[in-house]
């Protein structure tokens, strides 16, 4: 991935030439974000008067789906040079050869956005730039400088955590039940600061608070690799950024937008972490259906399920489930519980997946355990 290089200053139309031309010298491709649809062709002939010699292209999401397309593509293909855009890049764009980015009135966006915006550069070997301006006689207010500053500061890529703290920090995440703003997040975490919210949105119901016994089921039913190859990201603080997004794994949806966004960010996760993704899965429905005990085999998985839960399972409807899943699902009648066995040996694919697929059919059958 490229450094990117932030400058905050306000429109100039010398530093958008200067800033154009040294990204054509070298061959490459240019982002305009111009988020005003009504005036965005006035600004193609006025970018197209500064660089005369420039194939230029713009795009909203107010043109047709084929006419949007095909622009795109276009772009993608080198046959424009600068693309003039609205916020439709801010996602889902991934053009290498594209890394100079210059957004005008920058101030008028959010940190988030500025920073998903930001991700569009230097996603390849090439350095990548990012002007961010404001209209040249227009007053900032604090806010504003502070958030852009805040995108020139961070310009690593996984910095993601790091802003939305910062944020929240700018903006005040506000107190638990008045208007008051606070801005005191970053200073004791954002985990700490959720547990004490819900604490106190649950005191507030009355509700009583029972502490956590931190000892208690801190050791993964099914243990697997959670390591984090420094091939794939050698900072330590990233990492550990990294292992908080893979724990919020809890369903497919969470599964496959985190497995996205890494793979946008540091590139495509290697099978280990995938399996470690599908592991915090397999946790979260244990968890919910009361499981407590598996027994890992060298050839087979045991997944104990509770007296409760077993007594109100259809045994056919269960079988008929995990048959139609893998044929190497076998089940025991043990003290009153069921035990779901699965044979490991020929499975095409890992044992987890085979497990969280019947789980999750489990789970379906809404027995209000």
């Amino acid at each position: 991935f490229g450094i990117n290089l932030y400058v905050k200053i306000s429109t100039n139309k010398q530093i958008i030439k200067d800033a154009i031309y040294k990204e054509l010298s070298r061959n490459g491709q240019v982002f305009l974000l111009y988020n005003r649809v009504e005036s965005i062709e006035r600004k193609v002939y006025e970018i197209q008067s500064l660089v005369p010699e420039a194939r230029i292209v713009f795009a909203h999401g107010q043109l047709t789906k084929d006419e949007l397309e095909d622009r795109m593509q276009a772009f993608i293909n080198h046959e424009y040079d600068i693309l003039i855009c609205t916020t439709i890049i801010e996602t889902g764009i991934d053009i290498p050869n594209a890394n100079t980015l210059i957004i005008l009135d920058a101030d008028r966006f959010g940190l988030s956005q500025l920073y998903q915006i930001r991700g569009r550069i230097g996603r390849s070997n090439k350095i990548g730039y990012a002007y961010l301006m404001y209209g040249k006689n227009k007053f900032l207010t604090d806010t504003a400088i502070k958030r852009l500053d805040v995108i020139r500061e961070f310009t690593e890529l996984g910095s993601g955590f790091k802003i939305a703290m910062r944020d929240l920090s700018i903006r005040g995440a506000g107190d638990i039940l008045g208007r008051e703003q606070s801005g005191f997040i970053d200073s004791i975490g954002i985990e700490l600061y959720l547990k004490m919210l819900n604490e106190a949105v649950r005191k507030s119901k009355g509700e009583k608070i029972i502490e956590e016994d931190t000892k208690k089921n801190d050791k993964p039913l099914i243990e697997v690799s959670t390591h984090i190859s420094d091939s794939y990201i050698s900072d330590v603080e990233l990492k550990i950024l990294i292992h908080k997004k893979i724990n919020e794994v809890k369903d497919e949806t969470t599964l496959n937008d985190i497995r996205d966004e890494l793979s946008d960010r540091f590139g495509k996760i290697s099978e280990e972490m995938e399996i470690y993704m599908y592991e915090e899965w397999f946790e979260k429905i244990a968890k919910s259906l009361g499981i407590n005990k598996v027994v890992t085999m060298k050839n087979n998985i045991d997944i104990e399920l509770p007296c409760e839960l077993s007594s109100k399972i259809d045994g056919e409807r269960l079988f008929n489930d995990a048959y139609s899943i893998s044929k190497m699902f076998r089940f025991l009648y043990k003290d009153s519980s069921i035990h779901i066995i699965l044979d490991t040996i020929k499975l095409e694919k890992h044992f987890l997946i085979y497990l969280i697929e019947l789980l999750e059919k489990i789970k379906g059958y809404k027995l209000n355990v």
